[in-house]
């Protein structure tokens, strides 16, 4: 696991506006992705981003082990080059195993602002579609983005009941805020924050109004919680009033101004913006200034950490799924990256047996019929693979739990071993 490195920032240590300096609009991340996989030698890479994190999943090239890469992912994310000790400062990096552990955390919403949360995982699903659309994904990152949805799954058994979202809180602050009058509630995007709060609203009988800049996925949308949908540019023109407004849109622009806000506002009523946007889809002032509440990412993300104490209590056997997963991993990774030198080195074995043994039959044993030289090499190459069974489990076990030094370290004065010996002349001085 020693090449997988993992860079970014999320909620727990950034702000959202620090979040949103580093967000990608989706239409460019083909062209990041190859500038980060030429700028950090990696063979394969992904970018995930969510309302609430921002990262760079790679893996080194030629298997070297990744080193700290927070100045470069910095340089190609934001477009500049940062201050002395601001990436460092910014950003955090996980190598090796811990990068391996922060992914399956990730995805199985173990450090999500709403602990236990299951929309990371459509999220992490749809970053590595979207690495595998620009080829920037292989076999290493795709084994582990599946072991961690996988795991992901899992989580949404051993949890027994569905975990609560920052789609669910949203949807209990816009009830809070409806009251006993529920009105038209108009939801902008189609994204898993969405649906769910969606979902939930549908359930307490909220008319929706679903908005989105391509109008098939508005429309399917609103047909399954039995709403009315708009396009985005419909919408913008000749905003319907609503009592509330919750938007989840990516691409990095704002959505909608002062003029569309106040148009959009019913006359009399308060108004409830809720904004997952990073960066908002929803300016804050503008909103302010139009006459509404506005709610963005830090209000729901503090909203949420008063439940994650008692969310990780619950979720404590997933925890330790992870940790016996990754154990698994570690030595199933470790033994296929040096499988193919440890049948070089079980055939070394054998060959060193069967020289001995050839040197033997032309000189002490050269009097040995057929049948018995059969039987000498039989017994020389049954003797070699024993022999070679201890120092192979014994790789196996350095490659997991020593590394790869100590790995390299021990073929390194192998192959100088094995050097000095065939320089030598057998002891019939004839070379064979």
């Amino acid at each position: 696991m020693h090449q997988i490195g993992v860079v970014g920032l999320s909620y727990r240590h950034a702000g959202v506006d620090e979040i949103a300096r580093f967000s990608v609009p989706r239409g460019e991340i083909a062209a990041r992705l190859e500038a980060l996989s030429a700028t950090l030698a990696a063979a394969e890479v992904l970018y995930v981003g969510t309302c609430n994190r921002i990262e760079l999943l790679y893996a080194t090239r030629d298997g070297s082990p990744a080193g700290d890469a927070r100045e470069a992912v910095f340089r190609i994310l934001s477009g500049r080059e940062p201050h002395s000790g601001e990436a460092q400062r910014l950003l955090r990096a996980w190598t090796g195993e811990a990068a391996v552990e922060h992914l399956f955390l990730v995805a199985c919403g173990l450090d999500s602002a709403q602990t236990g949360e299951h929309e990371i995982a459509a999220q992490l699903r749809s970053a590595w579609q979207d690495a595998r659309a620009a080829h920037a994904c292989g076999p290493l990152l795709d084994r582990l983005l599946g072991e961690a949805l996988g795991m992901s799954r899992r989580v949404r058994r051993l949890a027994g009941m569905r975990a609560p979202s920052l789609g669910d809180l949203a949807a209990e602050r816009v009830l809070e805020h409806l009251g006993s009058a529920p009105r038209r509630v108009a939801l902008l995007g189609v994204s898993p924050m969405t649906r769910r709060c969606a979902a939930r609203l549908h359930e307490a009988r909220v008319p929706l109004l679903i908005v989105n800049r391509t109008a098939e996925s508005a429309a399917e949308l609103a047909r399954s919680v039995a709403g009315e949908w708009l396009s985005l540019d419909d919408f913008r023109g000749q905003p319907p009033p609503s009592t509330a407004l919750v938007l989840a849109a990516g691409g990095g622009q704002r959505l909608l101004d002062e003029g569309v806000l106040a148009r959009l506002k019913l006359p009399g009523a308060g108004a409830l913006v809720i904004d997952f946007g990073v960066p908002p889809n929803v300016e804050p002032e503008a909103a302010r200034r139009a006459g509404w509440e506005r709610l963005g990412m830090d209000e729901l993300i503090a909203a949420a950490q008063g439940r994650r104490l008692t969310q990780l209590v619950r979720l404590a056997p997933v925890r330790a799924a992870i940790d016996e997963r990754l154990a698994r991993l570690r030595a199933e990774l470790a033994a296929r990256a040096i499988g193919a030198r440890l049948a070089g080195l079980k055939g070394d074995f054998e060959e060193i047996a069967a020289l001995e043994v050839a040197r033997a039959l032309r000189g002490e044993l050269r009097t040995l019929d057929a049948r018995e030289r059969a039987q000498l090499q039989r017994l020389a190459s049954g003797l070699a693979r024993r022999l070679a069974h201890l120092p192979l489990a014994g790789l196996r076990a350095a490659a997991v739990h020593a590394g790869p030094d100590a790995v390299e370290a021990f073929f390194h004065a192998a192959r100088s071993g094995r050097t000095r010996a065939d320089g030598g002349a057998p002891a019939d001085g004839k070379h064979t």
